[in-house]
């Protein structure tokens, strides 16, 4: 785990996080919680890391999603050399969902 993002108000907010029960209160909490610019930042990340893990290229993955080449990097350093939790989502989307 990385110390440089730990403390209590992180760890106050991934505790809040944890009790979401469903997709529509974790919409009702993120649209209170976020702007659109942030989610949509966000969601576009996860988007970027999954077509890396699928061999997309960056002009594809830029294409595709409209992501920046420095957007692109930045995620292809979490998926290296990160805290390894883009690979532990993407795998369990994947066994949950049938994602790639």
């Amino acid at each position: 785990m990385n110390g440089k993002i730990k403390n209590e108000h992180i760890d106050n907010l991934f505790k809040a996080i944890l009790e979401i029960k469903s997709s529509e209160e974790c919409y009702m909490f993120f649209e209170d919680i976020c702007t659109v610019s942030e989610l949509n930042a966000i969601a576009q990340r996860m988007e970027v890391a999954q077509m890396l893990q699928n061999g997309s290229t960056y002009s594809e993955i830029s294409e595709e999603t409209g992501a920046s080449a420095a957007t692109i990097s930045r995620v292809n350093r979490c998926l290296h050399y990160g805290a390894d939790g883009y690979t532990l989502i993407l795998k369990r989307l994947a066994e949950k969902f049938g994602e790639k």
